[in-house]
């Protein structure tokens, strides 16, 4: 064989493997629509996909309410139930940018009203990061704070509290206040008297929907579990939490920085670091922020990725009875976009 032969057969070699690298990555957006319509369980929710700001991808399957045959639309509210819980950390982050706030500080500063003496030596940090040891009001610590995870509710609707000795106001009156400063329309604290745009939630038992009733939010846990959103507020969210529009650069660094190990299914089988809530994710194919929530026959996922700038919302109004199957939607479109290029960083 000449060498120009040899060039010609390289050259071939060089543009096939090209397009055979090509190829491999997945056209997400056709994915993930055929991902929707098959999967099991049976998606019945919203979905967005932004980068830079600017929604990429959107699609809404199913029913907000079964028994009405109300179809969900893109603006529908769900209960983002845990996803709540980066609201009020915020909220409290905000309190300690004005002096009002300190980290290190035992919660009995801010709640005079506690008279277990856990509250003089548990902070407001480990409240934040589920490593407070506090399992019930009325009984013992289950571990010295600070010493382990044990995620929980209790400690964030404890911290809704705080943000309200801090401020002098409601927690919905904050909360809103900064929702309306952020332009989330769609998005407010819980009220039996504002929920004519929510979903209703339901138990998923083999694809059959049973409604649940009561719900599990009231004026008590707003903090840990109150807030109803839709998924391009979400987006919105996103987008201004992580450009630093809420924030100062070394709060937010304190919101994201692992100060403790937490194992979710969701994020893999290895335990990886958590800030206040939210996750930080090092171990996976892309590194990412995000959390998941889960209850009152609600699901929510809010991943956010830096390298690419790309935010990932799914909200349902259906909660599996199968613990294997929360979340299933979400994760089948967060491993779409892991094959996809997308998440290329920027």
């Amino acid at each position: 064989m000449n060498f120009i032969s040899k060039i010609s057969l390289l050259f071939l070699f060089i543009i096939s493997s090209a397009h055979s690298s090509a190829q491999k990555k997945v056209d997400y957006k056709k994915s993930i629509d055929s991902s929707i319509q098959k999967t099991n369980p049976v998606f019945n929710g919203t979905v967005v996909i932004s980068k830079n700001g600017k929604t990429l991808y959107s699609n809404v399957k199913g029913s907000s309410n079964f028994e009405t045959k109300k179809p969900l639309k893109i603006d529908t509210q769900f209960e983002i139930m845990s996803n709540s819980k980066q609201i009020t950390a915020v909220l409290i982050l905000l309190e300690v940018e004005k002096g009002n706030v300190d980290l290190n500080a035992p919660i009995k500063k801010y709640l005079p009203e506690l008279k277990q003496s856990w509250a003089d030596s548990v902070t407001v940090h480990q409240l934040l990061n589920h490593s407070h040891g506090i399992v019930d009001i009325e009984k013992p610590l289950a571990f010295r704070p600070g010493t382990q995870f044990k995620y929980g509710n209790l400690n964030y609707s404890l911290l809704g509290k705080i943000v309200e000795f801090s401020t002098k106001k409601s927690y919905t009156e904050i909360a809103e206040a900064l929702f309306k400063k952020l332009k989330m329309n769609r998005t407010i604290c819980y009220a039996k008297d504002k929920t004519q745009n929510l979903a209703t939630g339901y138990y998923n038992v083999n694809n059959v929907f049973t409604p649940v009733e009561p719900g599990f939010i009231n004026d008590g846990n707003l903090g840990a579990d109150g807030i109803l959103s839709t998924v391009e507020d979400l987006a919105v969210w996103n987008n201004n939490l992580h450009k630093g529009k809420i924030l100062k650069p070394e709060s937010y660094q304190l919101l994201i920085k692992n100060t403790i190990l937490s194992q979710h299914n969701f994020f893999g089988k290895e335990a990886n670091g958590y800030g206040y809530g939210i996750r930080n994710i090092q171990k996976e194919k892309y590194k990412y922020l995000g959390h998941t929530g889960l209850g009152d026959g609600f699901s929510s996922v809010n991943l956010y990725f830096p390298e690419s700038d790309v935010s990932l919302i799914v909200l349902e109004n259906q909660m599996p009875e199968d613990s294997n199957l929360f979340y299933a939607s979400g994760f089948k479109i967060k491993n779409i976009l892991f094959e996809s290029d997308l998440l290329l960083k920027k």
